[in-house]
């Protein structure tokens, strides 16, 4: 195994330190994971990123690379030496035609985004941390988001990526074109490739969900032999990403939002699929959890997100519509809360205006401010990430996380893609309770075999 303690500097431009102040500022990330790094190593450019990784090589020392740190699952953090690409934060000039962009890896979404829109194009990807992750990020761990219903994850939106293996070889892998000469990608097709390409058709390389980001992306490599889909998801353990071409998408003219109540999850899961078929951009579900650690807080909200609402509904679908004109839209969300109301929904709202729009998704936005003020002796622990199950599982799953956070005495908040039965649970932690670590420890067990279960 690579040694975490490296015993030389690198020759870089940029900065290297192995003092305590700069490693514990890099201990941690957006979520509960902490762990104090070997040294922390800033390039300045691409080039030092080959010379980081070709002195690892060298020294036998692990690296860990980082965007902007809000994953919530610990990739950014590690025993190694954390390397902090947030400098490589060029965005080029938009291809309008051909619809692509070349960023670096510390280029924002929300900057990245506010380019493409400046021509009428958009980068579809937007997790719920879009305004500040990093598009390197997004790639390292296949991010997705509310729209990911319409638009897929992050992997189907990387055209190119310029990579640096593990020797410090540098080279572009282009989607659609012969992999690049180099020796780690040429070990790979020899080595292991052909054994992938045989298992195209073998079922244990794919769950029956509709977004993941669990493992090396074995199940599309072999169906398309493509290594852009293979380095999408690898957080770094495959090739440091410097720079990414990018597809892009024409923007939406026009947007709406719909609201819908239901007494049952089973009905917001039913309204979900009903919202796909309409080709809703997005579909986000609040449980019942949710909507009560929303009531508890709505001084945090607008004023007209939670009176739509019934004290007595289940679950609560959020739903996002795009369209060519304003009139497209109202016809495909006045259709859409038709057929909702038809299976069984209640109150549902129909917000054509922009500010009415945004009152909408307020309610879903503030989850992470609400839950912040809750309870000074709550702390919201989000080690239960994005668990994702086939859509007719969902009413099945939330009950399950229910129960097993009843059983272990411990308050939960659960949101999250109900167009992709990706479920957000937020456990609220009494870090008080002389046994709190052994019940997450219980808790996550649990929850892990529930979605092991459902081949999620």
């Amino acid at each position: 195994m690579p040694s975490a303690s490296p015993s030389s500097a690198p020759d870089i431009r940029g900065t290297f330190r192995t003092d305590d102040a700069a490693r514990a500022v890099y201990a941690e990330g957006a979520g509960i994971a902490r762990c104090v790094p070997a040294a922390v190593a800033v390039p300045a450019d691409a080039s030092d990123v080959e010379r980081l990784v070709a002195w690892a090589d060298v020294s036998r020392t692990a690296l860990v690379p980082r965007g902007s740190g809000s994953g919530m699952a610990g990739g950014a953090v590690g025993p190694g030496v954390i390397v902090d690409l947030s400098r490589l934060d060029a965005i080029g000039a938009v291809d309008a035609d051909a619809r692509r962009v070349w960023v670096g890896p510390g280029a924002r979404r929300g900057a990245v985004d506010a380019a493409a829109r400046a021509v009428g194009l958009t980068f579809p990807p937007d997790p719920s941390s879009g305004a500040f992750c990093t598009v390197g990020g997004m790639a390292a761990t296949n991010a997705a988001g509310a729209r990911a219903l319409r638009y897929g994850a992050t992997r189907r939106w990387m055209n190119a990526l310029d990579c640096v293996f593990a020797d410090g070889t540098r080279a572009i892998v282009r989607r659609g074109e012969a992999p690049p000469n180099v020796p780690a990608v040429a070990r790979f097709l020899e080595d292991v490739a052909p054994a992938l390409r045989q298992r195209a058709d073998d079922p244990s390389l794919r769950h029956p969900v509709r977004k993941e980001s669990s493992g090396y992306a074995l199940a599309q490599y072999a169906e398309h032999g493509e290594l852009v889909d293979l380095l999408v998801g690898s957080e770094g353990t495959l090739a440091l990403f410097v720079r990414l071409e990018l597809a892009l998408a024409p923007a939406p003219a026009a947007t709406g939002g719909v609201l819908a109540a239901f007494a049952t999850l089973e009905g917001a899961v039913e309204g979900a699929a009903l919202a796909r078929e309409a080709g809703a951009s997005a579909c986000e579900l609040l449980d019942r959890t949710f909507l009560d650690v929303a009531a508890a807080g709505s001084t945090l909200l607008d004023a007209r997100a939670l009176p739509a609402v019934p004290n007595d509904a289940e679950s609560v679908i959020l739903v996002e519509l795009e369209g060519d004109s304003d009139d497209t839209v109202r016809h495909a969300a006045t259709r859409l809360a038709e057929r909702l109301t038809a299976a069984g929904a209640r109150d549902v709202r129909v917000a054509l205006e922009r500010a009415d729009e945004e009152a909408l998704w307020a309610l879903r936005h503030a989850a992470s401010p609400i839950l912040a003020r809750l309870d000074a002796h709550l702390t919201s622990m989000q080690f239960i990430e994005d668990g994702t199950v086939p859509p007719a599982c969902l009413p099945e799953y939330v009950r399950g996380v229910r129960a097993a956070l009843a059983r272990q005495g411990i308050r939960g908040v659960i949101f999250g893609h109900a167009g992709d039965a990706n479920v957000h649970v937020n456990p609220l932690v009494d870090v008080r309770d002389p046994a709190w670590r052994a019940k997450i420890d219980a808790l996550l067990d649990e929850v892990t075999a529930l979605v092991a279960s459902w081949c999620g």
